[in-house]
């Protein structure tokens, strides 16, 4: 048996999900909440295999809640459900915890189906969906992380770049023939975006004294 608790500001709403998924002979729907204050409460005491969550709420956000209480409970699977897609919510939801999002729109039996597949332990997330949840974490990550897209190879050249070395240098050092050492060198300037050899040295200078503090 799979036992849901709905978050929903809207008590219709409530009404219509609770008796679709109590119709369902493995879903027993064990409590409610319309607002976030109440359901961290009552989820946490209830412990329910899944949490179907408004995204907007009177006192919060459902990505709020679900954060909260994944927290809590890491067993858990939150289900997002919302009037809107929104890209922000949806990567937000999906930072906290949440296994799936779906909107309101949705068929009752796709509803079903979607609050079975998180209980089950699977995600919820079509394939483009997928791709730009992976596109907006590798932007996040080369903001983190200035050189994100460099080999180790090409970060230990940046660093001998900020040095001063030439090319020669650098080869001599690392066992590497000049040209190659010269290709390496424009891969660097080409993934971060320059087109000089200087621009390269003062950001590599500028990462050495950011470590060193």
């Amino acid at each position: 048996m799979i036992r849901v608790f709905l978050v929903d500001d809207h008590e219709v709403v409530r009404r219509g999900v609770a008796a679709l998924l109590g119709s369902e002979d493995d879903i027993e729907v064990i409590g409610e909440a319309g607002t976030a204050e109440s359901a961290i409460a009552r989820i946490g005491a209830l412990k329910p295999d899944v949490a179907v969550l408004d995204v907007r709420l009177p006192d919060g956000s459902g990505v709020d809640v679900c954060r909260e209480v994944c927290s809590r409970a890491p067993g858990l699977a939150c289900l997002m459900l919302t009037s809107f897609a929104d890209d922000e919510a949806l990567f937000d939801a999906v930072m906290a915890g949440a296994a799936g999002y779906v909107l309101k729109q949705i068929h009752g039996s796709d509803l079903v189906g979607a609050v079975r597949t998180v209980a089950s332990g699977q995600s919820l997330l079509d394939p483009q969906t997928t791709a730009a949840m992976l596109h907006r974490l590798r932007e996040q990550a080369a903001r983190k992380d200035p050189l994100a897209s460099l080999s180790d190879q090409e970060r230990h050249i940046l660093d001998l770049i900020g040095e001063g070395l030439t090319n020669r240098q650098i080869g001599e050092q690392l066992f590497l023939a000049e040209k190659t050492v010269k290709n390496y060198v424009s891969n660097v300037l080409a993934k971060l975006n320059m087109q000089r050899r200087t621009q390269a040295a003062a950001m590599a200078a500028r990462l050495r004294d950011d470590r060193h503090e």
